[in-house]
């Protein structure tokens, strides 16, 4: 009798377990992480010949070689999402995201020799790049 009372309230307490980040039952587990003191730079590319993979895996392996820039905190190479709302702009081929400690380290990246020799030897790639810098409010 012990042991299926034990076992019964493990089932339980596992359940109840499982359900709690679903019902909000743990604000930490779901709480949002703000960052702090960073500067955000994201490249949006729009490629001469769009529907090339050759041309999108050209790219992406040239993004690869800035991840070599030491004042690159983290990064993210991207394609659009396929998101469909009017808000929203998937007409980009790929999508190059960098954190910065600063503008400094931003400022620093952008005259790397390995920045300079990536737009050199890609920027034939693309017919359109827009870049967004922002910074903590």
């Amino acid at each position: 009798m012990k042991k299926q009372s034990r076992r019964n309230f493990v089932k339980t307490a596992a359940g109840t377990a499982a359900l709690l980040p679903l019902t909000g039952g743990i604000q930490e587990m779901s709480k949002a992480k703000k960052m702090k003191n960073i500067f955000i730079h994201q490249v949006y590319f729009w490629l001469k010949n769009p529907d090339s993979e050759a041309d999108k895996a050209k790219l992406v392996e040239g993004l690869k070689t800035l991840t070599a820039i030491k004042t690159i905190k983290s990064y993210h190479i991207g394609v659009t999402a396929g998101s469909s709302r009017d808000v929203v702009d998937g007409s980009f081929s790929i999508s190059w995201l960098n954190v910065f400690k600063d503008k400094a380290a931003q400022d620093a990246y952008q005259v790397d020799p390995i920045h300079l020799k990536f737009v050199e030897e890609y920027s034939h790639l693309w017919s359109k790049v827009i870049v967004y810098d922002s910074i903590d409010v």
